[in-house]
């Protein structure tokens, strides 16, 4: 069974990226993103690694991460 975990502060996302555990990320109550892991985050922006070569740079304040533990 999955947990979903919403990721809200800096602590979350850092727990988040040194678990390396997969995220989902919302946007307009669409899912964008699924299965990535979090690479990078500052106040403005989560940085999301899906593959060697995809990334993709995600708002903080326009979506929400939820990270997906098993």
């Amino acid at each position: 069974m999955a947990v979903n975990r919403r990721l809200n502060t800096d602590a979350d996302f850092e727990e988040a990226m040194n678990g390396k555990n997969q995220i989902r990320v919302f946007q307009d109550n669409h899912q964008i993103n699924n299965g990535g892991q979090i690479i990078r985050f500052d106040q403005k922006t989560i940085v999301i690694q899906s593959s060697v070569s995809d990334l993709a740079y995600h708002g903080r304040n326009e979506c929400e991460f939820f990270e997906i533990k098993k």
